[in-house]
């Protein structure tokens, strides 16, 4: 029973919690704005290859 306390201690002396819920937020953020960054770079192409697509004009005849 002395080692069941002493671990309840122990966890909650350390401090490996906090930092686990701060590299979390952290990992959250950066997932966010990947997405984000991604969403508006693939938009962007899309209206682009759009754009050269119907600026090219077919050839006509063989």
């Amino acid at each position: 029973m002395s080692c069941l306390l002493k671990f309840g201690v122990n966890f909650l002396k350390a401090e490996d919690g906090p930092t686990a819920v701060e590299y979390a937020v952290m990992l959250a953020l950066i997932v966010v704005v990947s997405i984000a960054a991604i969403t508006s770079l693939g938009a962007n192409a899309n209206s682009t290859f759009s754009f050269v697509g119907s600026s090219v004009k077919p050839k006509t005849g063989s």
